[in-house]
């Protein structure tokens, strides 16, 4: 063997390889085992766990919206509905060019820069492969010259849905309210699994107090989805449950005659049933026309009516707070009389002005030169200011608050509306806590006229003529009639509800009060005898104006010097027939000056259009819905069940 050469030893090598042989062996098999533990535990322990996964991912539950329920007037007079409409849809996948294609769609269909806005919006919340709405509610027209033009504008179509539609137009708008588009809050404020497909909600209105039962049920369908999540086929289907049907106490065509005889003044009027608590009217002027909301109103549009002067927009009916002025007058006269105050019983001089002892200035009567010798009767009918600055001062004003409380002036009338203001019925512990200041003996005389910091709304006003025509019997007043299952038709009455009644002492102290009122529309010398003269039946009803601004004392109200917006307020409220009240009604117009000669004249055409069976000759209103007041064609009647 040559020097420097070492042999290999064959044994320790064999060794080493056999070793490494049996740990490689030994590393397949730990890791084959692992791998079949694996499996097992996928295969067999966790198998129903991945079975559901896999199921899920091939089955998707997807909801459906329900159909929401129709409202209708007491007669059956359609007031909210349903209505198939074209929309133009893009799906974006199938787009190429996506500025392109909407420059040649602006073209062809005069798309707006807000449907653009809103089309963007809505581009950032959906997948590609869905489809995103660019124009709603498009024309038979439109609809027809795209059609035409379709093959130019690939992965956009145009699909029909449902859309809320008002086919009055602007006619009780703030009694109906609208429907918009579901906002974030909102989805948070109702049940999310119910509201899932759900893309509008009542915003406003009878739409937003009504709407767990306009709204509906959700309804699911389980459809099988590839991996992108488009849909191959529905599995299992259940249907949605449609919103019930909503009626209500509202008379569609005596809410017509209403709003037209404001003959364009801004204002509102409330007309009860008295004996029901219904609703028959209610009005709020100027309106708007809430389909504009129901698919997103123009910036434009929106920005004209918020910033408008005559506030389009407000419900002057539950949330407008007026001066009552003389329209209380009755009620204070009546706690005169069963608080046992002896002016009432007395004759008051007014000469046309009132002076608290000791002190010099002057509260005037609207009548300068004043109206002589008056008592409780003739205050009312010829609505004399002295006379109830005396009785105001005599009732105090703690004890004013606490009677005209029970009328529910200062207070909500609980109507099933949203939305409604409380008012305001001061008493000295309201001032001490509001403004930290004592209660002065002259405000308590400018309280008795209906002026000063008492605030009322028409519905309280209504409200609380109602509850004086009854003699002290309360009813909440409601516009929820009854609602109506849309598939078998079942009825479930919305019941009325009662308020503690008002008792008095002596109940002839009703009917002095009511035959004053009487006299106020039918004595020779009322302030609203204009509306009485040619009258077939009763009125009871009391004239106010409430002023807007103060006068100075050496200065004189010159209506026709006065800007139109400082004018006095006209106010009247009245129910008829006095003997059997069937309606009674507020009416306020927003500086109408005169309750009497602006005021009376409309709540004369209201009842007149509710008791026509008792005027003879009543066609002459013209307001028997045989077409829309706000649209051409005919108003769909359907029979009251």
């Amino acid at each position: 063997m040559p020097p420097g050469v070492t042999l290999k030893d064959i044994t320790q090598e064999s060794n080493l390889f056999r070793s490494r042989v049996v740990t490689a062996y030994a590393l397949v098999l730990v890791l084959f085992l692992i791998l079949l533990l694996r499996l097992v535990q996928l295969q067999v322990i966790d198998h129903r766990y991945f079975q559901t996964l896999s199921h899920n991912n091939r089955v998707k539950i997807v909801p459906i919206a329900p159909t929401r329920g129709l409202i209708f007037d007491r007669n059956g007079v359609v007031l909210a509905q349903n209505t198939p409409s074209f929309s133009l849809e893009l799906v974006p996948e199938d787009i190429g060019d996506l500025d392109q294609t909407l420059t040649g769609l602006r073209e062809l269909l005069e798309v707006s820069e807000a449907d653009e806005v809103r089309f963007r919006k809505l581009l950032g919340a959906k997948r590609r492969f869905e489809s995103v709405p660019l124009r709603t509610r498009l024309t038979e027209d439109q609809v027809a010259r795209f059609s035409v033009n379709r093959h130019r504008f690939p992965g956009v179509d145009v699909y029909a849905r449902l859309t809320r539609d008002y086919p009055l137009g602007s006619l009780g708008v703030h009694l109906l309210g609208y429907v918009g588009r579901i906002s974030e809050p909102e989805l948070r404020a109702v049940d999310p699994a119910n509201y899932r497909a759900t893309t509008h909600i009542g915003k406003t209105g009878v739409e937003q107090a009504y709407e767990g039962d306009l709204h509906g049920r959700v309804g699911y369908q389980h459809v099988e989805t590839n991996a992108e999540g488009r849909t191959l086929r529905v599995l299992k289907r259940e249907p949605p449950l449609p919103g019930r049907n909503l009626y209500l106490t509202v008379d569609a065509s005596l809410q017509a005659v209403a709003e037209s005889a404001f003959q364009g003044e801004n204002g509102a009027s409330v007309a009860i049933d008295p004996t029901t608590g219904e609703v028959l009217a209610l009005v709020s002027l100027p309106g708007y026309d809430p389909n504009f909301f129901v698919d997103g109103i123009a910036p434009k549009t929106y920005r004209e009516l918020l910033d408008s002067p005559d506030r389009p927009l407000f419900n002057r009916a539950l949330s407008g707070q007026y001066p009552p002025g003389s329209t209380i007058k009755p009620f204070l006269g009546l706690a005169g009389l069963e608080q046992g105050i002896e002016q009432v019983h007395k004759r008051v001089w007014c000469p046309g002005w009132y002076s608290l002892k000791g002190r010099s200035h002057k509260y005037r009567d609207w009548k300068k030169q004043g109206h002589g010798r008056v008592d409780l009767d003739t205050a009312i009918v010829q609505s004399c200011d002295v006379y109830f600055y005396e009785l105001a001062l005599a009732l105090g004003i703690d004890r004013m608050h606490d009677f005209m409380s029970e009328f529910d002036f200062g207070r909500r009338t609980g109507i099933d509306l949203l939305g409604e203001a409380v008012g305001l019925m001061p008493s000295s512990e309201w001032k001490r806590q509001v403004r930290n200041q004592p209660w002065y003996p002259g405000e308590t005389l400018i309280t008795g006229i209906g002026q000063g910091f008492i605030l009322s709304t028409p519905l309280q006003l209504a409200a609380a003529t109602s509850t004086l025509a009854m003699r002290g019997l309360r009813l909440r007043p409601k516009v929820g009639l009854f609602t109506e299952d849309s598939t078998n038709k079942e009825v479930k009455s919305l019941s009325v509800a009662r308020a503690e009644p008002i008792t008095q002492n002596d109940p002839q102290n009703w009917e002095k009060v009511v035959s004053s009122m009487v006299g106020v529309v039918h004595g020779a010398r009322g302030t609203a005898r204009r509306i009485g003269s040619d009258a077939v039946y009763k009125i009871a009803g009391k004239t106010g104006t409430a002023q807007v601004f103060g006068v100075g004392q050496d200065e004189e109200y010159d209506e026709e010097k006065i800007e139109k917006k400082l004018r006095d307020h006209a106010l009247f409220v009245s129910f008829a027939p006095a003997e059997n009240p069937r309606i009674a009604v507020a009416v306020v117009v927003e500086n109408g000056g005169s309750g009497s000669r602006t005021a009376a004249p409309i709540a004369r055409r209201i009842m007149d259009h509710y008791l026509r069976d008792l005027v003879k000759g009543s066609e002459k209103d013209g307001f028997l819905l045989t077409s829309t007041p706000a649209r051409a064609g005919d108003v769909v009647l359907r029979p009251r069940p």
